[in-house]
């Protein structure tokens, strides 16, 4: 018998309407030359966005050339990188799902290798590398030993513009979901975690303090992206560093600020902020914390990491701990994985709309 399946109902978030609650979360696919998309990333999003997914969030996208961790980063600096992104958005609206992008700012993680290739910093010399900026000269640590250069007040007026001209070209490319990444040690985080910010200006020293660069960044932003597309932030809430509950209630304020100041949504996930952190990997191991920051700030948002199954993504919906999920590696291993969900879960007819050819190719994989 055909079952319903919360995971499967249509979500509208501002004038933007999701087909279901599955949504692709950011992943860096370490291709780009000089930040410009290629034929690699027109395939790769146009068939995750085939599958049925709802939301397709293309990878962490560098505002400067500094701002990438790793030399084949996109980039979202000059018109030329906007061209080269246009058509891919297109393809992404055209096979149902909302073209979403997730725009940052690498700080003293950047200037890194590509994971397979030693996912730690380019040594020094190298002529691929550049010097990095952070909050403070602390570095990250372990495989990321590089000190970064402390950034000047000028140095955070030109990022905070950075984020703007992106937002700009984001918006007039045709994206319909803006994410700032503000979270996994990379520049916004630099100056939220105590970890990597050692200031003693006013960008220093108190969570208020340490909040402003992303609240400031925030509102800039903001006055520029329309108002009927949704605004995201993925904030790391937590380090997993053995002061969580300190980290948590700053984080929840902090998102409580960005709500008041026109937050659409929030994605929570990590700090990653510290090596010695001692994440509990597991299962949606964020997920009762999501659950926790979304019920005391009382903005929508999702989560992500080992969200793997359809049983376990259904029930972060159903019982409301989330209103969308952020599926990454299953959706990798499958860029259809929506399906096979719906088919997991018995759901015959699915509330998405396919364009043809695709709506076809839904009835003969679900009669199979």
């Amino acid at each position: 018998m055909p079952h319903m399946s919360n995971l499967f109902t249509p979500y509208t978030l501002k004038s933007t309407l999701f087909r279901n609650r599955i949504a692709i979360s950011p992943m860096c696919q370490y291709s780009a030359m000089d930040g410009l998309a290629n034929h690699w990333h027109q395939g790769h999003y146009t068939t995750l966005a085939r599958g049925g997914s709802s939301l397709v969030v293309v990878e962490a996208t560098a505002v400067s050339p500094e701002g990438r961790i790793t030399p084949a980063c996109l980039g979202l600096w000059n018109e030329a990188q906007a061209d080269a992104l246009a058509p891919i958005i297109a393809s992404i609206k055209a096979a149902g799902a909302v073209p979403g992008i997730q725009i940052g700012h690498a700080g003293r993680k950047a200037a890194a290798n590509r994971p397979w290739e030693g996912d730690d910093h380019l040594p020094e010399g190298d002529p691929r590398g550049w010097q990095s900026i952070a909050p403070s000269a602390v570095a990250f640590g372990a495989n990321l030993p590089r000190v970064p250069r402390e950034m000047t007040k000028a140095d955070i007026n030109r990022v905070r513009q950075d984020f703007v001209a992106a937002a700009k070209r984001a918006r007039d490319v045709g994206i319909e979901f803006l994410m700032l990444h503000f979270s996994h040690g990379y520049l916004a985080q630099n100056f939220f975690s105590a970890w990597s910010n050692q200031r003693s200006d006013e960008y220093g020293g108190s969570a208020e303090n340490r909040a402003r660069f992303l609240l400031e960044t925030f509102d800039a932003v903001r006055q520029v992206w329309p108002e009927r597309l949704p605004l995201c932030v993925r904030l790391g809430m937590v380090e997993f560093d053995g002061n969580d509950e300190t980290t948590l209630a700053e984080s929840i304020e902090l998102a409580r600020q960005f709500k008041q100041r026109g937050l659409d949504f929030l994605d929570v996930s990590l700090g990653f902020s510290t090596p010695t952190a001692k994440i509990p990997w597991g299962p949606a191991f964020l997920a009762p914390i999501a659950a926790r920051v979304l019920k005391e700030t009382g903005l929508p948002g999702s989560t992500t990491w080992n969200i793997s199954t359809p049983e376990l993504a259904e029930h972060l919906v159903s019982t409301g701990m989330v209103n969308m999920v952020m599926i990454g590696r299953p959706l990798l291993g499958n860029p259809h994985w929506p399906y096979a969900a719906a088919k997991k879960l018995g759901v015959s007819k699915p509330s998405w709309v396919l364009p043809a050819p695709y709506a076809h190719w839904l009835e003969r994989y679900q009669g199979a």
